[in-house]
C-alpha cells in the first residue's frame, strides 16, 4: 500500500537524512547542501528552515513514538530560543549566520507564523510550558504588530517598521498582502488553538476564514488569488495549483479543529471547489505543474506541490467518498514522487524540482532556507494520522 511505502521512506531515508544535518558546534541545522551534495557548514541558517525542522522532529515523535527523535527536536528548540528570537524587539529573525549571529533581521509575519506552528507541535510532544508561552507571545505579536483592520501585513524591519515585501512577492509584483502568508498564519493558529484551547486564537481563525472566503477566493474561476494590494485587489493573474490544494485541506483541518458549524458551512463548499478545480485544471494523470501565470503553465514539478497534493486529494476523498478519482490521484502522485522526486544518490533526499519530463535539469540545492522536510513530512504524518486506506 502507498501508506506503507511512505512510512518506510520516512523511517529509513528522510528522517535519517535530516538527523545528519544537525550542527553540534553552532546550534541548529546546517543551512545548505547543494545539488552536488556538498555541505556548506558556514552557510546562512534560515529561521524558517529551523522552525520547520523543529516542527518535523516533534511530529516525527508524535507519529512514531520514537524517543530518539526528541533529541533533534530539543536541539532545534534550543537554537530557536537562543538565536532565532530577538530578545530586544521581540519576534523571530529572517535568518542567521552559521554561528547564530543575525544575518537578516527582517521580521516577516510568515516567519512568526512558522515559529508558532513549530512551538505548538513541540509543546504537544513534550509539554514544555515555555514553548507554549513563546507560541502565545508570538501570536499576540502578530495580532498587535502585523495586523490591521483589514487583515495581515507582511514585512517589517527589525523594530517592526513596514518595508517592501520582496521576500514573499514574485511574478513582477510587490504585494502588500499575500495568500501564502495568510495561509500559514491560519495553519499556525490552527495548531496553537488545538493545543491551547484559547478562544482568542479561535476568533482570529474565524477572521482569517472570512478573508479567504470574501477577499481571496475567486468564485468565477474556483481558485484563490495570490498577490494583493492593501485593499485586496489582485495584482497578478497567477493560479498556484500547489497553494490551492494545500489551502483546501488546511482550511478543512482548521474547520475540524475549530468546530464552528457556521464557518464549516461557509467554507467547505469553497474547499471542495478548490480541490475539484485543481484536479480538473492541473492534474495530468501523474503529477501537478507548479502554477499558471497569465494563462501560461509552468510545467516544472516541485517537490512540495506533489506532497501537498497527496494530502489534499486524500482529504477531498474523505470529504466526498464518491470521488474515487481522488484516491487514484494520490496513488499516481506517489508513483511520480518515487520515480522522479526522490533522489536515490547516496547522501541525498528529494530533488527540489524536475522538468515536465521528470528530469532534474535545474540544479537547485537539496537543502537551503526554503528546502526542508516540512511539506513532505506532513504528507507522511497526515496520511498516517488519517489511517489512509490507499
Amino acid at each position: 500500500m502507498v501508506v506503507d511505502e511512505v512510512k518506510n521512506e520516512f523511517l529509513n531515508h528522510v528522517i535519517p537524512f535530516w538527523e545528519k544535518l544537525i550542527d553540534e558546534n553552532n546550534g541548529g541545522y546546517y543551512g545548505l547542501l547543494d545539488y552536488d551534495l556538498k555541505l556548506d557548514k558556514t552557510a546562512e541558517k534560515g529561521c524558517i528552515l529551523n522552525s520547520r525542522i523543529l516542527w518535523f522532529f516533534a511530529n516525527a515523535y508524535l507519529t512514531f513514538g520514537d524517543d530518539s527523535y526528541l533529541r533533534y527536536a530539543d536541539h532545534a528548540y534550543a537554537f530557536l530560543v537562543k538565536s532565532c528570537l530577538d530578545k530586544e524587539n521581540k519576534g523571530v529573525f529572517w535568518s542567521l549566520n552559521y554561528d547564530g549571529t543575525v544575518c537578516d533581521g527582517t521580521k516577516h509575519t510568515y516567519n512568526q507564523a512558522f515559529a508558532i506552528y513549530a512551538l505548538s507541535s513541540y509543546y504537544d510532544a513534550v509539554k514544555n510550558e515555555e514553548a507554549m508561552e513563546l507560541a502565545l507571545s508570538l501570536y499576540h505579536l502578530i495580532e498587535s504588530r502585523c495586523r490591521d483592520e483589514m487583515g495581515y501585513l507582511e514585512a517589517f524591519t527589525r523594530d517592526f517598521q513596514p518595508v517592501s515585501n520582496e521576500k514573499l512577492s514574485e511574478n513582477g509584483v510587490d504585494a502588500a498582502r499575500t495568500m501564502n502568508t495568510l495561509l500559514h498564519v491560519f495553519e499556525a493558529y490552527t495548531e496553537l488553538y488545538r493545543v491551547s484551547g484559547r478562544q482568542q486564537v479561535a476568533d482570529s481563525m474565524r477572521f482569517i476564514l472570512d478573508v479567504f472566503a470574501d477577499k481571496m477566493y475567486n468564485a468565477e474561476f474556483g481558485r484563490l488569488e495570490v498577490f494583493f494590494d492593501d485593499t485586496y485587489h489582485s495584482l497578478a493573474d497567477v493560479y498556484s495549483y500547489g497553494h490551492d490544494i494545500e489551502t483546501a485541506w488546511l482550511i478543512d483541518r482548521g474547520l475540524e479543529v475549530l468546530g464552528d458549524k457556521q464557518y464549516t458551512d461557509k467554507l467547505e463548499k469553497i474547499t471542495a471547489r478548490l480541490t475539484a478545480q485543481v484536479y480538473k485544471e492541473a492534474f495530468d494523470g501523474c503529477s501537478l505543474p507548479v502554477e499558471s501565470c497569465n494563462g501560461v503553465v509552468d510545467e516544472t514539478r516541485v517537490w512540495w506541490v506533489q506532497a501537498e497534493a497527496m494530502v489534499g486529494f486524500y482529504n477531498g476523498y474523505q470529504k466526498n467518498p464518491e470521488k474515487i478519482e481522488y484516491i487514484k490521484t494520490v496513488r499516481a502522485l506517489w508513483e511520480y514522487i518515487k520515480n522522479h522526486i526522490i533522489d536515490e544518490r547516496e547522501g541525498s533526499e528529494w530533488f527540489w524540482e524536475v522538468d515536465g519530463n521528470g528530469n532534474p535539469t535545474n540544479p537547485k540545492p537539496i537543502v537551503e532556507p526554503w528546502k526542508c522536510p516540512y511539506h513532505s513530512g506532513r504528507m507522511c504524518f497526515e496520511l498516517l494520522r488519517r489511517k489512509a486506506d490507499v
